[in-house]
């Protein structure tokens, strides 16, 4: 499979396509315009109301929408960050300090909120789910670092392998070489993309993410107010980090500073991969290039068409997403169950894929085609099972109801992706009304007699919709066109032209072969 990573790079925003074969199968985009607040960010924030009854507090980590955090999400070692926030200073020496602190017995799965947290209280924590609606960001205190073979989990000494890793020798090599490069108080998850990995790469690694901790101290230490202390990868940094693997093909970017930045990011965690990071420097648009724009006008809205006239519906609520299956033009009575199938497992691959394209989060509610043959419905869920295998997110699929009615739960860090495909119509600019057809008799006389006395043009030929042709032809000798020509003294020839719009017409003069614009 071609897999190919394409980087649009437009002021300051970063737009994010991944081809498959050819075909779009993720989007991102981000900008730098307003503040943003995303996964794996970490902040120094305040404890603002306490909320017994659901064991969870609100925090203020600077967004207008007050951040929640539930007691399970404390961490393991929530009271050695606490007791680190609060005796770290600008005096202190930060490297003695930390490790001098002992994380003591994890917290008690049945415990109260309220025994650890109390209002107007700093508090180190992380979002793991970002502002959706009129909800806040979900926050974390138990901070890990990702990278891209390794998770660093500070105030940790225990170092976890990827069950992916089948090969108990490799998961054995692994842990001895992490332990050995980890310092003390910190702990690792190694990831699957780490098998095979050199010792020096997963060194250069381990140091970067430390670093990359510690530089918060700094920050900790001057003020106990509410900031930032160093946010996630750019987005283009972590859908590299998060996606890259040997069966990625090419990486083309439009923009040579973030062309280096990535190549220099490659060159880190995965050496062997820097030759496929490519600077684009075609005329055209990279994304219209790579055919991307195309993709994303007809992969996003409310309507998808597929193949052979079928298409799904695609509604997003605050609740939860609903998709409706339809078979559009593909009706055959004589074999009904047969239709349906084809139609649903063809729908199934496009749902996987705006899923994925779109980050559907949450509950979605797929309504298939009925199927009366239970063979056939567990066909379908197998092969809905199979395409979303290769989704990075966490996900659940139920099997259908007698309704044909299907369940997908998926994990939801952050809104659904939704992109207007929608173009302002030439006719009303946008407003969703035209010009009234009534004056319109008005407004082409009008521009008759500037043309005829102030142009000085007496030759001319009309071009207008065919219904607009009828109206003004109508009655022949006393129609509307020849009345105008002997008011004006002028000979008019008019034309009806089929995708001319109802509400546009043109002048053009037969004498001198130009189009003319009067206004």
């Amino acid at each position: 499979m071609e897999k190919n990573l394409i980087i649009d790079v437009s002021g300051s925003s970063v737009s994010i396509a991944l081809l498959e074969n050819g075909r779009l199968m993720e989007y991102n985009a981000q900008t730098d315009s307003g503040r943003s607040f995303s996964v794996g960010d970490v902040y120094l924030g305040k404890v603002r109301k306490l909320l017994p009854s659901l064991n969870a507090a609100f925090v203020d980590i600077g967004d207008e929408k007050e951040a929640f955090i539930h007691y399970l999400d404390l961490g393991f070692h929530f009271d050695a960050f606490t007791r680190f926030v609060q005796q770290i200073k600008p005096s202190s020496n930060f490297a003695n300090l930390y490790t001098s602190i002992k994380a003591e017995e994890p917290l008690e799965k049945e415990g109260k909120i309220s025994d650890h947290l109390k209002v107007g209280q700093p508090i180190l924590a992380q979002i793991i789910k970002e502002p959706i609606s009129t909800k806040g960001s979900r926050l974390t205190s138990e901070i890990s670092i990702a990278g891209r073979n390794i998770v660093l989990m500070p105030f940790s000494n225990k170092v976890s392998v990827s069950q992916k890793i089948s090969s108990k020798a490799e998961k054995q090599r692994l842990e001895r070489l992490i332990k050995s490069i980890l310092p003390h108080n910190y702990g690792a998850i190694i990831r699957t993309a780490a098998e095979g990995k050199r010792a020096a790469i997963l060194d250069a690694e381990v140091k970067y993410l430390i670093e990359k901790w510690e530089s918060s101290w700094k920050k900790m230490a001057s003020s106990k107010d509410v900031q930032l202390l160093f946010t996630e990868s750019s987005r283009t940094m972590t859908t590299i980090r998060d996606l890259l693997n040997d069966s990625f093909t090419n990486i083309y970017i439009n923009d040579s500073q973030v062309c280096d930045e990535v190549r220099n990011y490659i060159a880190v965690i995965s050496p062997e991969q820097e030759k496929i990071v490519h600077f684009y420097k075609g005329a055209a648009p990279i994304f219209d290039y790579f055919d991307v724009t195309r993709q994303i006008k007809g992969s996003f809205g409310k309507v998808v068409s597929m193949k052979k006239g079928a298409y799904l519906v695609i509604e997003h609520t605050e609740a939860m997403n609903v998709i409706d299956v339809n078979s559009g033009t593909r009706i055959r009575a004589e074999a009904q169950e047969d239709n349906a199938l084809e139609v649903n497992m063809s729908a199934a691959e496009e749902i996987a894929r705006q899923m994925r394209l779109r980050d559907m989060g949450g509950i979605t509610i797929v309504d298939f085609i009925d199927m009366a043959d239970g063979e056939h419905r567990n066909q379908l869920l197998k092969h809905m099972q199979q395409l979303m295998e290769t989704d990075r997110a966490r996900h659940t699929i139920l099997p259908l109801t007698k309704f044909g009615l299907m369940q997908i739960t998926r994990q939801r860090v952050r809104p659904v992706t939704e992109i207007d495909p929608r173009e302002v119509c030439p006719v009303c600019g946008g407003s969703g009304k035209i010009a009234p057809t009534l004056l319109l008799d008005d407004k082409i006389e009008s521009e008759l007699s500037w043309i005829v006395s102030e142009m000085g043009v007496t030759k001319l030929k009309l071009t207008v919709n065919p219904v607009t042709y009828a109206y003004i032809t109508k009655g022949w000798f006393n129609s509307k066109c020849r009345r105008w020509a002997r008011k004006y003294k002028c000979s008019i020839k008019v034309k009806q032209k089929e995708d001319m719009p109802l509400t546009k017409f043109r002048w053009f003069d037969l004498a001198k072969k130009r189009t003319l614009s009067p206004f």
